[in-house]
């Protein structure tokens, strides 16, 4: 592989750059929303238009449009986590000629039969994208197949940095940054060789999971890092080591490396929803993440930013955590352990002192509770937040009325296992009934539900989710004596929501009741 090219040579070759006979001019769009928000211009280059919903075709079409009649009559193989499989396999689909897709087993299954459809041949194997890597160079060998990188090759840079050359003259007026995520580093080296030739005054800023870092850990380190394991969320840009070439670009050419996590990543698609009505995968989001993380850190207003959303490939059994993980990401719900007095009316009075917290009411986004001491109770409680910070305030304001309160909010445990645990057996769940309740999601129906109880009948058991639905579901165990059994009757009548009795369930019984 030809290595060391100057910008000089790069910017020739973008701009003579073979792309167009299977990619299209991607649409610059302005994110109005966002943009209202930040007080800054973001643009959205809509890399998750083209025809494999990524701009990985770009660089995998240069690359194979430059090879030779016989390297390409005996076809290509590639290493992929899966939208440059998709490039590949429709370049050689374009070409008329074989191609091999070696992808890691973590890779979504949408995104391997996308690539069966295109013809591809695929291989499984590895847990990322450098074991899928080791494994095709293998093939290539044996086969005698031409490799097409990723990442790690003029030709498939050139072809990636023909975005920047769109951005650049689709907007001709002020640009600040461009925010481009990161993964072997091949979209990043062709748009910072491009901006950089053409607007240098242009800051060009890489864009990595936390746990998927190697690019501005490399750089740190002025040399390459292996890191041990990556995560899987952002899969498209889950790369263990960058390639030489990226690396020696980016190190001479990219301004600035902006980190960001799940949560901040699962709000950013969130937004680019809510101005394009489109959703992106989690890696196609990053720059929109970095986008916000970066505004939030300088105070910028006024300033114009473009961020490229490189792929949509989005798996769609993702989306209820992503749904669920985007309010914590832009800290629009807030996630507290809050331990009450274990007596009659603290849960009512509780409920009320939601309904009058500092800031206005807050609706309750998720309520879980069991019984398990005599003396005090422990509740994990969900609630919307007017912006970013208040989770502090909000838990401050419980510990004044005498309501000690955790903030869970930034709390891995609590957001991905313990909050879907609270529950079990308990001994003192005596004369416990079991039902559930579906009821109008609205302000004012938990506490209307509280106030009909008789104050006899204790709450033993409590767990609501909101799930976005017009109706809410809420599993409630109460404590009724036998004697209170016609009275319990009248309650449910006059409370008026439709409700199915479980206290016979087998399910119950195993799991919840002694």
């Amino acid at each position: 592989m030809k290595k060391h090219l100057k910008p000089a040579d790069y910017l020739k070759k973008i701009l003579t750059a073979r792309v167009y006979d299977v990619a299209v001019e991607s649409a610059l769009e302005p994110a109005r929303n966002l943009s209202r928000r930040l007080h800054n211009k973001v643009l959205l280059k809509r890399e998750d238009q083209q025809a494999v919903f990524s701009f990985k075709l770009r660089g995998a079409y240069n690359k194979m449009a430059h090879l030779t009649p016989d390297q390409l009559k005996k076809g290509v193989i590639c290493a992929s986590a899966g939208n440059h499989a998709q490039g590949v396999a429709l370049s050689a689909h374009r070409l008329g000629v074989r191609a091999v897709i070696v992808m890691p087993v973590t890779t979504p299954q949408l995104k391997v039969e996308a690539v069966k459809s295109l013809g591809g041949e695929v291989v499984l194997h590895g847990d990322s994208y450098s074991d899928a890597y080791v494994h095709a160079a293998a093939l290539e060998r044996k086969e005698g197949l031409t490799f097409v990188h990723p990442f790690d090759d003029p030709d498939v840079i050139a072809g990636q940095g023909t975005i920047a050359m769109e951005i650049l003259r689709q907007h001709q007026g002020p640009l600040d940054a461009v925010f481009v995520a990161i993964g072997g580093g091949g979209l990043i080296s062709g748009v910072a060789n491009y901006i950089k030739a053409v607007r240098p005054e242009v800051r060009v800023i890489g864009v990595q999971m936390t746990d998927s870092d190697a690019m501005a850990r490399s750089v740190a380190a002025k040399k390459r890092v292996t890191l041990p394991d990556v995560g899987l969320f952002a899969d498209g840009t889950a790369v263990k080591l960058v390639g030489e070439e990226t690396f020696r670009v980016a190190r001479g050419l990219v301004d600035e490396y902006v980190i960001v996590d799940t949560d901040a990543v699962c709000a950013a698609i969130k937004d680019i929803f809510v101005d394009t009505r489109s959703i992106v995968e989690p890696s196609g989001a990053m720059a929109v993440a970095a986008i916000k993380q970066y505004v939030a850190a300088r105070k910028t207003r006024g300033e114009t930013y473009a961020a490229i959303l490189c792929g949509a490939n989005m798996n769609f059994d993702r989306l209820r955590f992503v749904a669920e993980r985007a309010e914590v990401g832009e800290e629009r719900e807030a996630l507290f352990a809050v331990t009450i007095p274990e007596e009659r009316g603290s849960f009512r009075r509780f409920c009320e002192l939601i309904g009058n917290l500092p800031g206005g009411p807050r609706n309750v986004t998720e309520f879980n509770y069991r019984i398990s001491d005599s003396a005090q109770a422990h509740v994990f409680v969900g609630l919307t937040t007017h912006g970013k910070g208040e989770s502090g305030k909000i838990a401050a304001s419980f510990g004044k009325q005498g309501f000690a309160a955790l903030d869970l909010t930034h709390d891995d445990l609590a957001k991905e296992h313990v909050r879907h645990m609270v529950g079990g057996h308990s001994a003192l769940a005596r004369d416990e009934r079991l039902l559930r309740f579906v009821f109008p999601e609205r302000p004012g129906a938990l506490l209307k539900f509280l106030s009909l109880m008789r104050p006899g009948w204790n709450i033993s058991l409590f767990h609501y989710r909101n799930q976005g639905a017009d109706y809410g579901r809420i599993l409630v165990g109460l404590q009724v004596p036998a004697t209170d059994n016609k009275a319990f009757t009248t309650f449910l009548d006059t409370l008026g929501y439709p409700y199915v009795e479980e206290t016979d369930n087998p399910v119950y019984r195993l799991f919840l009741q002694t």
